[in-house]
């Protein structure tokens, strides 16, 4: 079973403030997507990575989730290398990647002002991600991209906060079976920082990589 069926409607109004933000940028760019994003990836992943919102000129523009934005970069090319994406990121939805045992989902699914959801906001679209976890029966791992993405992943498994700790590199053993890892998020804040370099990025993925590997996995 996938998560096809865990979408809100194209034209969602569960969330006043982000259903105006896209009114709003329908009229201002009808040629974009400018709707909930969906999920990038097969049904039946064994790792979903999990994103905080669409990005207003990423994501929300392209319908892909962290493609035409920065963060992007980082991400997709990693991915490839750790043999979770084939193809080339040309930063468009067109561009041919797919990816391989793993699904891209936002804990939000449409763009915030400033980028920035609010707590009501991820609180009212946790169903949807619980639902794509309930849904996706192969699922063993999740890849949490920061702080917001790893309290959804907890809400959604109606866990308490408190007893699972976000920090970068940590591995967490959900009680359904679920393999919960953290990693700062890729954007471009982090990464000119150096808050997140790509070999920090990089030393995540392949924990995952060797973790799925393993018989006990499969």
């Amino acid at each position: 079973m996938s998560g096809e069926n865990c979408a809100p409607p194209a034209d969602c109004a569960l969330c006043p403030r982000l259903a105006a933000f896209l009114k709003a940028q329908r009229r201002a760019h009808p040629d974009w997507f400018n709707a909930p994003v969906p999920p990038f990836g097969p049904p039946d992943a064994r790792l979903a990575i999990i994103g905080l919102a669409p990005g207003l000129r990423g994501a929300n523009r392209t319908g892909r989730p962290f493609t035409g934005d920065y963060a992007g970069d980082l991400l997709y090319s990693s991915l490839i290398r750790h043999g979770f994406a084939q193809g080339t990121y040309e930063a468009r939805p067109d561009d041919g990647l797919v990816l391989k045992d793993a699904v891209i989902i936002n804990a939000v699914r449409c763009v915030p002002p400033q980028n920035k959801p609010t707590t009501a906001e991820i609180r009212t679209c946790n169903r949807f991600l619980a639902c794509e976890f309930k849904a996706r029966r192969p699922l063993r791992a999740i890849l949490a991209l920061g702080k917001i993405a790893h309290d959804a992943t907890l809400m959604a498994h109606g866990l308490v906060r408190a007893r699972w700790k976000f920090a970068h590199g940590a591995r967490h053993v959900l009680p359904c079976g679920h393999v919960l890892h953290d990693s700062y998020h890729c954007s471009r804040y982090n990464t000119q920082t150096g808050r997140l370099t790509p070999q920090m990025f990089h030393a995540v993925l392949a924990a995952i990589r060797s973790e799925l590997a393993s018989p006990a996995a499969s």
